[in-house]
């Protein structure tokens, strides 16, 4: 059955069939990997716009931020805790990045699941986009 923020799509095993970022958490799809805590699994953009530009997602599938309830609270924590990891091993603490949660086709959020993005290596404008 599906739990909160689940796409209902879930296979036996737990994982969405159509979720790339499932399938890239569960192995079986390749992924240049940054970081792994107990929930957490960061990796590099395969389409970087950032000299450093890394995803941090939940192992356990939740749709969006527009889905995210309280019973998230630490898995939600243990991802920003996961960004700042990131932001660490990327050398980008001293200058500064963004992260970033997009929800929604104007968003251009392209997947459906959870992501946030680190962002960094270079100066940034604002506002974006």
């Amino acid at each position: 059955m599906a739990g909160p923020g689940t796409s209902g799509a879930a296979v036996a095993s737990g994982i969405p069939n159509d979720c790339l970022f499932c399938r890239i958490v569960a192995g079986e799809i390749p992924s240049q990997a940054v970081a792994s805590t107990p929930r957490t699994f960061a990796f590099r953009d395969i389409a970087p716009t950032m000299p450093s530009h890394v995803l941090v997602v939940p192992r356990d599938h939740i749709d969006s931020a527009a889905t995210v309830t309280a019973e998230h609270a630490e898995v939600l924590a243990e991802l920003f805790t996961t960004a700042q990891q990131v932001a660490e091993l990327e050398g980008l603490t001293g200058r500064g990045y963004r992260l970033v949660l997009n929800v929604g086709d104007d968003a251009l959020n392209s997947v459906g699941h959870l992501h946030l993005h680190v962002l960094g290596g270079r100066r940034m404008e604002w506002p974006p986009g």
